[in-house]
């Protein structure tokens, strides 16, 4: 999803010929149990003496949802609810001296008293409070908080346009953002495969928009696609979106929602194709990705989207409308007549600026209105809207050059934030759309890149988880990918705290609550998360690190080994399936296997023109020729390296003239990520390490489903020094899947 982002996915399995076989403050105590962790926590000793717990309500102090903050403290305390003065033993005190969202909680011997600026403090104070009560069962530990959150903006964002979710359902994520205090609703109502938000003007947005024909079963990059052959729709009312936001505003959360333009707009044109830029039949998608249908930037476009944006604004009374602005392929626009005299006209460079000028002017019409939009950062290509917010998705890239130039940005790189990605390597993970995001992941981002003057980094108003919906067909499936890794997210938004072991401790009190009330929430903290070491000329090591007192039991083919400590090395000694499980007292994790395959390049020396990028590094370059095979259904894991934009090229040492026999490489496609074989691979020998010899080229990669493999048989030749180059596929063609962009190899 970045304009420039291509990755070589490169499993590189080299078989050779065989030779031989927060701000902390005071004491920290963990009876807080609060997530968030609060910035600053006094631990005094001792526990409170009260029994129930008395207050006086005041309709000005508190929001609707406090009482659902004392029913719930009821059940492990009493709470009473009093109008007059005596026997009260919470009190409240509002101070203007506090910002926005602060509170200070004072859990005494015999009392508690919360101070806050607003009521919205007064609710995040009550929330920690209920926590405290809920994680204690009603015994209260004495303690001082003094807490703020770090960013102003702390979103979720959920895609009901992929797959529908029921008023109730989005009731349930709203009550999930309360408890952890997001302040933000991200809530995608259009897209290609359906437009979700009744529009009275237009009731074809109801009748078509919202509904296909038909939904893609399993993987987009399944080959061939196949279909269920159901019809599959839903919408809001705007009767469900009044109700939706006001329950909302009683949590103190503002809804901003998204109505796609100019791209993803195909569900739109089935409904209305005479806003498209030609002459034919539109369908709402059936399956995912990114389609070249988009809006035609005609007078009757705009007029169209004007009446849409006046009735979303009568619906949502927040500032921020979100006009999207990401993925919108040119090809229409390029092959309209229309298009190109409009480029002309307006002396625009290209369609890309044609882009900027398409939303530049709904930004002025939605000025015009008292609102604000956000858009996703491909609105920053060909100019950036003047009063825009930028939504940072693809990487930090887009949000570091608004932010430079003075606009507010809201950071969600896929890296981090995307939680439609696998958060467990393990097999029995549900189908994702693919990437890695495991909750340690999470919990350590920073929305603020390093690489930012200090001066521009009130620009940064705070981050976003985002949850894309193409593989998650119910609620209970939302649940699994967002309540973890939500409350890594929301401390990295509160706190910024640097204690994942403190942060587990909250999280696994957390996760049985959740998980007691039939939520479907994920536990992957005893998951094995492998650290393989290869290329140092060294024997292949594997170790893992794990929470507490944990330790990890090892066999290999069958038979046990000794248990070994966290971050202890293992040597892989021998080929075989390697089997290890986390194992803490009576909790124990899934088991792992591993099965190496070792060869002659297992131990020798490797180095790397290129480092892989970032976010696919897997266990490094190393990963290479670890003895390892990649996943043949995931490319986002510890095993696959991903070279985005760039060649992968590497160097061989073996220490001594050595027969090699046979180079095998595996990679990953996924051209819906973008994810494309290379273009060739060459090997290469040398003599001194220093002259390369090309010996032998492949042009001619290919795949079975997901994996290509390319097997080079080399004759047994003799060398100590071997080179690989393996040749980016480069830029997408126009009209696929991110077209433009540079394209991704994954390699093993």
């Amino acid at each position: 999803m970045s304009k420039y982002s291509f990755l070589i996915v490169i499993h590189f399995n080299v078989c050779l010929l065989m030779m031989s076989h927060s701000v902390v403050v005071g004491q920290i105590k963990p009876e807080a149990y609060i997530i968030p962790k609060p910035t600053e926590i006094f631990y005094t000793g001792g526990f409170c003496t009260l029994d129930h717990i008395a207050y006086q309500h005041d309709s000005v102090l508190f929001s609707p949802y406090t009482d659902v903050l004392f029913e719930s403290m009821n059940k492990y305390l009493p709470v009473n609810k009093k109008s007059a003065a005596s026997d009260i033993n919470l009190g409240f005190k509002v101070s203007s001296d506090m910002m926005s969202e602060s509170y200070e909680l004072y859990i005494y011997n015999d009392k508690i008293i919360i101070s806050a600026a607003d009521k919205i403090g007064i609710q995040y104070a009550l929330t920690s409070l209920e926590q405290v009560v809920r994680f204690n069962n009603g015994k209260l530990p004495v303690i001082v908080i003094k807490d703020s959150p770090k960013f102003r903006y702390r979103g979720l964002h959920l895609d009901v346009s992929r797959h529908f979710f029921s008023k109730d359902d989005v009731k349930k994520y709203l009550d999930y953002m309360a408890y952890y205090k997001y302040n933000n609703f991200h809530w995608h109502l259009t897209d290609d495969q359906g437009w979700r938000l009744e529009i009275k003007k237009y009731p074809k947005l109801q009748e078509s928009a919202a509904r296909r024909k038909e939904t893609l079963v399993g993987h987009y990059n399944d080959e061939p696609h196949k279909f269920d052959g159901l019809n599959y729709g839903g919408y809001y009312t705007q009767e469900d979106v009044r109700e939706i936001v006001a329950y909302a505003a009683a949590r103190n959360i503002n809804v901003i929602p998204e109505i796609e333009m100019p791209g993803h707009a195909q569900a739109a044109l089935a409904a209305y194709p005479e806003l498209g830029c030609e002459d034919k039949k539109y369908e709402v998608a059936t399956k995912w990705g990114v389609f070249e249908d988009v809006f035609c930037p005609t007078d009757q476009t705009f007029a169209f989207l004007e009446d849409v944006i006046d009735e979303v604004i009568t619906l949502f009374p927040g500032k921020y409308i979100h006009i999207g602005g990401d993925e919108c392929p040119k090809d229409a626009w390029k092959r309209s007549p229309f298009c190109q005299d409009l480029i002309k006209k307006n002396k625009l460079k290209d369609e890309h600026e044609l882009q900027s000028y398409f939303i530049t002017r709904m930004e002025k019409y939605i000025n015009s209105k008292g609102k604000q939009i956000i858009g996703w950062d491909e609105i920053l290509e060909g100019g950036l809207a003047p009063n825009a917010t930028v939504m940072s998705w693809r990487g930090i890239e887009g949000g570091l050059a608004a932010a430079k130039e003075n606009h507010d940005v809201i950071m969600t790189p896929g890296t981090h934030c995307y939680f439609d990605h696998y958060q467990s390597e393990s097999p029995d993970e549900p189908l994702a759309i693919g990437g890695y995001t495991p909750l340690e992941k999470v919990y350590r981002w920073n929305p603020v890149p390093q690489d930012l003057e200090k001066e521009k980094h009130r620009y940064i108003l705070g981050g976003q988880a985002n949850l894309w919906s193409e593989y998650i067909k119910t609620y209970s499936g939302v649940e699994y990918m967002v309540y973890a890794r939500g409350m890594a997210m929301s401390e990295a938004l509160w706190t910024q705290a640097d204690d994942y072991s403190d942060f587990l401790k909250r999280f696994v009190k957390h996760n049985v609550y959740w998980k007691s009330n039939g939520v479907n929430i994920a536990n992957h903290i005893y998951d094995l998360k492998p650290k393989i070491k290869a290329g140092n000329a060294k024997p292949v090591s594997v170790s893992f690190s794990l929470p507490g007192n944990a330790g990890i039991k090892h066999s290999i083919d069958g038979v046990e080994t000794k248990m070994v400590t966290s971050g202890e090395d293992i040597v892989i000694s021998q080929s075989g399936k390697h089997t290890f499980q986390a194992v803490d007292g009576d909790e124990k994790g899934k088991p792992l296997n591993i099965i190496f395959d070792l060869h002659l390049a297992t131990k020798a020396i490797l180095t790397m023109a290129e480092e892989p990028a970032k976010q696919y590094y897997g266990n490094g370059p190393g990963s290479i020729i670890n003895g390892v095979t990649g996943s043949n259904e995931k490319y986002g894991g510890t095993e696959w390296l991903g070279f985005d934009g760039k060649n992968c090229t590497g160097f061989l040492d073996f220490g001594k003239k050595v027969e090699v026999g046979e180079i095998q490489f595996r990679f990953f496609k996924g051209e819906g990520q973008w994810i494309y074989l290379p273009k060739k691979v060459e090997i290469y020998t040398s003599e001194d390490g220093k002259t390369y010899t090309s010996f032998q080229i492949r042009n001619d990669v290919t795949s079975e489903g997901k994996i290509g493999k390319v097997n080079l048989a080399l004759g047994k030749i003799k060398t100590r020094y071997l080179k690989f180059e393996i040749t980016n596929f480069g830029k997408i063609p126009e009209g696929a899947q991110g077209g433009r962009s540079q394209t991704l190899v994954i390699c093993r």
